[in-house]
Formats: C-alpha cells, sequence, structure tokens
C-alpha cells in the first residue's frame, strides 16, 4: 500500500464532505430534488430519500482506509452521479424552478461540465484509478 498523495486526501476528504451534506439534504429537505426529479422516475420520495442515503454511505466509504470498501465507495459514487445526471439534464433543459427560482445557464453550463468530473473525481479518491496521474495508483492503494 502507497502513502496518498496530500492533494487526493484533500479531495477525498472534500468529495465525502460534499456527498455527506448531499445526502443530508436530500433527506432533511427533498423539495428542490423532488422538483428537478423526471416524471418517469417511479415513486420519486423513496428515490430521492434512498438517493440521500446512498450519498451519505458513499460518503463514509470515503472516509474508510484504503481498501475496498472505500474502492467500493468510489464505484457507488460514480454510479450514482451517473444515474443522477438525468435529473440535471431535466433541470437544464425544462429550466425547472426549484423554491420559485430558476437557475440559468450560468449554473447549468458549468454544473453539465462538472458532472463527469464529478464521477472522475469518485474513481480516483476511491482509488479505483490512478488516470491521468499514475496507472499503478488504482492497484497499489
Amino acid at each position: 500500500m502507497t502513502k496518498e498523495s496530500k492533494p487526493k486526501l484533500v479531495f477525498r476528504l472534500l468529495l465525502a464532505l460534499f456527498y455527506g451534506f448531499a445526502g443530508y439534504a436530500h433527506i432533511a429537505s427533498p423539495d428542490g430534488f423532488l422538483a428537478i426529479t423526471p416524471d418517469w422516475v417511479p415513486f420519486p420520495k423513496a428515490v430521492i430519500f434512498w438517493t440521500g442515503v446512498a450519498e451519505i454511505a458513499g460518503a463514509i466509504g470515503l472516509l474508510m482506509p484504503a481498501g475496498r470498501l472505500r474502492r467500493a465507495a468510489g464505484i457507488g459514487l460514480a454510479a450514482y452521479a451517473l444515474c443522477v445526471w438525468p435529473a440535471n439534464i431535466h433541470h437544464m433543459i425544462n429550466n425547472v424552478a426549484v423554491d420559485g427560482e430558476t437557475a440559468g445557464m450560468a449554473y447549468h453550463i458549468p454544473r453539465m461540465i462538472a458532472q463527469p468530473v464529478i464521477i472522475w473525481l469518485a474513481l480516483w479518491v476511491g482509488g479505483v484509478t490512478g488516470w491521468p496521474f499514475k496507472r499503478q495508483a488504482a492497484t497499489s492503494e
């Protein structure tokens, strides 16, 4: 096992904090998330609740020592970010208002660009990939 770099540690802790807070928000204040959930999603209240649980579990997993649990958290959070992308697209395309306010393209365009970065970041800090830094990094943690 190799020592984790400081930037990777910082990003891992920031991502865990981000997902922990987002998970709490999904559970404590689901209305904004329900507003952007596409109509085709079944049982939206339950989906929002369980996505919050998944985010919190993933955040906790990222805080674990390097190994299978952290790796699983990275994969799970990357898959999660991929699966919620349709809600973000729905939010943007339909200019859905949250709490009576629309976000505008100054929010949506960077948000769409950030989504693949968030997916990669979960895989990188989870020890799934070392790309583009070191190919061996993913297997040595």
